[in-house]
């Protein structure tokens, strides 16, 4: 019965989200359905208004793995709905930002990609408690084409962590993080614009009037990528068609954006392209992929022994951009540490900045042995650059960390120079080694 009403609830969101789709079909442009392209903005790169100029590149990798922890922490603990006990797991939603306008006319705004979150949300005046960030706060009153969503609505019984204001006429929503932070405010739909020329109009998003959340990255807010029926993604409609991409420049070469792509432009062709499908499990915003194992030349490192059942093998790994590390289950991250321990002749150290734990003593780039990862049906291979950083001018270090509770991830740094695309319709996932900075 309980299976029963689970599914009833699926089908009835999606068939909200396909009327809200249908909507926006009228208001976009032939032209539009093109798709579009903009920067992704590491925080820790000149272009963020988080920059801080007085910090060594050694010392912002470091925040940024601290911060993967913090992130898959969190991640582990809104699949078990569980709140972790740790005290010392800070709100982390991602490593990229994003500009966008919202409203009519519109309102600059920054927010922080997260491709395991849904709704968007941002903050708004008046702004009972908030946290600071560079741009002005985004007005309703202001906008001629705001609108809340009213009480006992589809939308509003669709959307987790929702209920009704007092007077019983708007749409209320609450969320806390696994800190205890929390962001509270209005259900709404409104304008959103990327670029001078796109816009997408009746946008539900999150309009926040207390946001107890500390970013530290200029932001306004968040602009959820997920995989689920209220992600941006599915939002854009024609225009995005459940497709985008991005292509992520390694951390060493912060001069340069990153690029996300949409719809069109978010196709990911061409010779050498590989794809993996991504698992439907709980929450549906997270793309899970399955990972067989991992090679480390022609030695292969199962990620299961043979006891494991097959149902228990799939989706066995998240991919995320906004985790730097990648994370792996101890039995295979020792192994993946022995296979590179006999493969690569150089004295070990222990990372100066006391994170990473198989770390090299070298001056120079790491020649490391040909390392793939073998997905369902897509073998990814990696160069150095995805699985090694610098963190001190005589240590370089592998970029993967082992976990136990925490659930494995797949991390930007074994993504970056790739063009990654998702498309939500056929619900794959495809690797294309490309040069982001190009």
């Amino acid at each position: 019965m309980a299976k029963t009403i689970i599914i009833l609830k699926s089908i009835f969101i999606s068939y909200i989200a396909l009327i809200s789709l249908v909507s926006k079909c009228d208001s976009l442009t032939e032209t539009s359905t093109n798709g579009f392209t903009t920067d992704l903005i590491h925080r820790d790169s000149p272009q963020s208004p988080s920059y801080v100029p007085s910090l060594s590149p050694s010392q912002r990798l470091a925040n940024a793995l601290r911060r993967s922890i913090n992130r898959a922490q969190r991640f582990n603990a809104h699949r078990s709905r569980q709140s972790p006990k740790s005290e010392n797991i800070v709100y982390s939603n991602g490593e990229y930002l994003m500009k966008y306008s919202i409203g009519n006319p519109p309102v600059p705004s920054l927010g922080i990609v997260d491709t395991s979150r849904d709704i968007t949300w941002t903050q708004c005046q008046p702004c009972l408690q908030c946290f600071d960030q560079n741009l002005p706060l985004f007005n309703p009153n202001s906008s001629s084409t705001y609108r809340t969503i009213r009480c006992n609505t589809p939308e509003c019984n669709s959307v987790q962590g929702t209920f009704c204001s007092r007077t019983r006429q708007n749409c209320l929503y609450y969320e806390i993080f696994a800190d205890q932070s929390f962001t509270q405010g209005l259900l709404s739909t409104d304008t959103f614009t990327f670029g001078e020329r796109v816009s997408v109009p009746n946008v539900l998003f999150e309009c926040g009037f207390r946001n107890a959340v500390s970013f530290g990255s200029g932001g306004s807010g968040i602009v959820g990528l997920g995989g689920g029926n209220f992600s941006l993604i599915r939002q854009l409609g024609p225009l995005a068609q459940g497709k985008f991409s991005y292509c992520l420049v390694p951390l060493s070469n912060n001069s340069k954006s990153s690029k996300l792509n949409f719809g069109a432009k978010g196709e990911v062709l061409g010779r050498g392209v590989v794809s993996t499908p991504f698992v439907r499990k709980y929450p549906d915003s997270y793309y899970y992929l399955t990972l067989k194992g991992i090679s480390v030349g022609k030695q292969k490192l199962e990620f299961y022994d043979n006891s494991s059942s097959s149902s228990n093998q799939q989706g066995n790994i998240i991919i995320d951009s906004g985790i730097t590390l990648t994370l792996l289950p101890t039995n295979l991250y020792d192994k993946l540490k022995k296979a590179l321990q006999r493969a690569i002749k150089m004295n070990q150290i222990k990372d100066p900045k006391g994170v990473l734990d198989l770390c090299f003593v070298t001056p120079q780039d790491i020649q490391s042995p040909d390392i793939t990862f073998h997905f369902e049906g897509a073998n990814v291979k990696l160069k150095s650059e995805n699985m090694f950083v610098r963190t001190s001018n005589i240590a370089v270090c592998l970029a993967v960390q082992p976990v136990g509770v925490i659930f494995p991830v797949y991390g930007s740094i074994a993504q970056s120079n790739f063009l990654v695309g998702y498309d939500l319709e056929k619900r794959t996932v495809s690797f294309k080694a490309t040069d982001c900075g190009n």
